[in-house]
């Protein structure tokens, strides 16, 4: 039997993206809620499939490689960055018509976007999901860059290099040192200091990210609780401090 030729509609799925959109309340704002947190769910998929070929390349010791695939989920923060703004249209009067139909689901149970934390390198709070699950059983992206910078040649303590991985990352000033070095010789240590930079790069969209998202719910729900049961807004904002390449920061004030 002779396969149909390939179309658009088809080759994406789109019978199952677009009637994947379920609403329960019969409100205009909650498509574009579903939507727009889909689509970060999408983004979040290709961004955690970046950095599984990201930590293959470090491990290997193909930085300059590695460069693409950081760079496209910087833009991909980005993009789910903007994505803020469309949301934001939606004012509080639109939310709470249909708030109660989420009951306690939340982002904040996104298996993804832990996973995404916990392969960069954010390993504290709770962990939930099997991608998260995963991903807390091996090496980040910042393990693996430091890994690459003791193969290179620079002393690391143990307690960079071979730790329980599943624990959060503890700065150390041998790291600082070490990195700082990289940063001073930057013509010798090019490759490392170029994935040094792409991975400040890196957390410098997800911090922007979570800038946005505090202004974001702030703007929506005020000083309302979460409705996976954390506190709003304070919560999101004691999550704006986090780093996942703290010692790329620190360095900083040594040079």
């Amino acid at each position: 039997m002779t396969e149909p030729p390939m179309t658009y509609d088809r080759y994406l799925a789109l019978d199952q993206i677009l009637t994947a959109q379920h609403a329960i309340s019969d409100r205009h704002d909650e498509l574009l809620f579903i939507i727009i947190h889909q689509t970060k769910e999408l983004w979040l998929k290709q961004a955690i499939a970046e950095l599984t070929l990201t930590l293959d390349l470090i491990r290997g010791d193909r930085l300059v490689e590695a460069y693409k695939s950081l760079a496209r989920v910087s833009r991909i923060q980005s993009v789910m960055t903007l994505s803020w703004d469309v949301l934001a249209t939606m004012t509080p009067s639109d939310y709470t018509r249909f708030r109660h139909v989420l009951g306690t689901s939340s982002g904040f149970q996104s298996d993804q976007f832990r996973a995404v934390e916990v392969m960069l390198g954010i390993r504290e709070g709770a962990r939930h999901g099997p991608l998260t699950a995963a991903a807390a059983a091996r090496p980040s992206v910042w393990d693996e860059a430091n890994a690459a910078l003791a193969r290179a040649g620079f002393a690391l303590p143990d307690t960079a290099l071979a730790r329980d991985w599943t624990q959060p990352y503890v700065p150390d000033p041998q790291v600082e040192a070490a990195w700082a070095q990289v940063y001073r010789e930057t013509e010798r240590w090019w490759g490392l200091y170029q994935l040094a930079e792409k991975l400040v790069d890196l957390d410098d969209a997800l911090a922007a990210w979570r800038h946005k998202h505090v202004l974001t719910v702030s703007r929506i729900i005020g000083g309302k609780r979460g409705t996976g049961g954390t506190a709003g807004v304070p919560y999101l904002e004691s999550t704006l401090r986090k780093r996942a390449f703290p010692e790329l920061w620190s360095l900083r004030t040594l040079l």
